[in-house]
């Protein structure tokens, strides 16, 4: 780990720099016959279980992390850089992370099969991550009741993008906030109110807290949403 944190790229790099970094290694590792060969860990990395090695680092990652009282996770889903090959015609790696904000630490990530979707790759992290107490928050493309229900089991509240393609539940709490928060009269005033002009546009971004949505029956099935 050591190795790529320092722009290690091949197996080559990383005993390059155990050589150079004998010394300092042996002050915590015990290190009786030195660095082994560049081979020696291609073939040890080889035998290891992704999945299991993935499990014990996401553990090891999330034990450096400090106790906040609620801690927000952000989940979401992008093409990587330069991932992508067109002369093979091999389309961008996607992967969906779990980001802890207050931290600024990464919690874990899933690769997005060409063969499966988003939706199956975020279900597949949720099952990798200590999240009581936690607040997860997802965009529309996790707006699902699968999705709701698994960070619930786990002890954690979710704050989810809802679009209309969920149209009941899109109509049933556009109403109930155009009721409650915008019209003549209503009594809710934003939590958080900013203008944002980061994207060459002015936009500006409100946020009410509506606890009548509560009792929408068009959200019966979320799930304490």
């Amino acid at each position: 780990m050591c190795a790529v944190i320092a722009c290690a790229e091949s197996w080559d790099d990383i005993a390059l720099y155990g050589r150079n970094k004998l010394g300092w290694l042996r002050s915590f590792l015990t290190l009786a016959n030195g660095i082994p060969s560049h081979d020696t860990f291609r073939r040890v990395f080889m035998l290891i279980d992704p999945d299991a090695f993935e499990a014990c680092f996401s553990a090891w990652a999330q034990s450096f992390a400090e106790a906040f009282d609620r801690e927000v996770v952000v989940i979401d889903g992008k093409n990587v850089r330069r991932s992508f090959d067109r002369g093979r015609a091999q389309g961008p790696l996607h992967l969906v992370s779990a980001w802890a904000s207050e931290q600024g630490l990464a919690l874990g990530q899933r690769e997005v099969d060409g063969k499966s979707n988003e939706i199956t790759a975020i279900l597949a992290l949720l099952e990798t991550l200590s999240l009581k107490n936690s607040i997860v928050t997802l965009d529309a493309m996790g707006c699902q009741k699968r999705i709701a229900g698994q960070i619930l089991e786990r002890g954690a509240d979710y704050l989810l993008g809802l679009k209309a393609n969920h149209s009941k539940a899109f109509l049933a709490v556009k109403e109930c906030c155009e009721r409650h928060c915008f019209a003549r009269g209503a009594t809710a005033r934003p939590v958080f109110d900013a203008f944002d002009d980061s994207h060459g546009r002015l936009v500006r971004r409100r946020v009410f807290v509506c606890p009548e949505a509560a009792d929408l029956k068009a959200l019966d099935a979320w799930g304490d949403a």
